[in-house]
This record gives C-alpha cells, structure tokens and sequence, in this order.
C-alpha cells in the first residue's frame, strides 16, 4: 500500500462522518462494496440497503487520529475512536475500524464496519 493510498482511505473514512457524504445516496452506492455490513456501535446490524436508505439526521461529530493498517495489497483496515453527539443524548464514544477492500477498478470499496461503544 501506497501513501496515497493511505491519505484516500483517510478521506473517504472522513467523508462517512460528514452529512453531505453520508447521506448522498450515489456517493454511498459508490462507496459501499454489494456486500457491505455494518455492527453498529448500538448493537443493531445494518447491511447496505439499509445504511443507503438511511434519512438524515442532525448530529455533530469527531474523530480522534486514525490509523490504516495493510492487510494484503488490496485490503486495508481503519480504527479510530469517535465521539457524536446526536440532539440531547449526550456524546456517545466508540472505537471504530473498517474494513476496505481495492476494486478490481482500483477504487477502494468498504466492506465492513463495527463500531464499539468505549
């Protein structure tokens, strides 16, 4: 893997936390690999359908530094730790990781992600 590869994986992560990206529904279809799944930091499991259906909702959000780690040449894995805060529930911490894979087109296509609450 590449440095430019690295800095991609960062921006399209990124790209996931910002309402404009996330629900904008043919960047997802994009982004998203046909056999996407998510384990959602609340516990709820959703596949690709359901995350490209998903309506927008406000929330505010960051997260901390991230790291891309090379599993093979076309398979790399992201984990950071977020902190949202959706209305007046408070922020909700979790530490996340992603798995992405390299099309046969050379985009990278997410495959999986879990996030876990800390």
């Amino acid at each position: 893997m590449e440095d430019h590869d690295e800095a991609r994986l960062v921006d399209l992560e990124l790209a996931l936390w910002r309402p404009e990206t996330r629900y904008d529904r043919g960047f997802m279809e994009r982004v998203l690999a046909p056999g996407f799944v998510e384990f959602g930091r609340s516990g709820r499991v959703y596949d690709r359908e359901s995350v490209l259906d998903a309506t927008a909702h406000p929330f505010s959000a960051s997260v901390g530094p991230m790291t891309v780690r090379s599993l093979t040449d076309e398979v790399a894995l992201v984990t950071y730790v977020s902190a949202a805060e959706y209305g007046e529930g408070g922020t909700e911490r979790a530490n996340r990781s992603s798995i992405w894979r390299r099309s046969a087109a050379g985009e990278w296509l997410l495959e999986f992600h879990q996030g876990t609450p800390i």
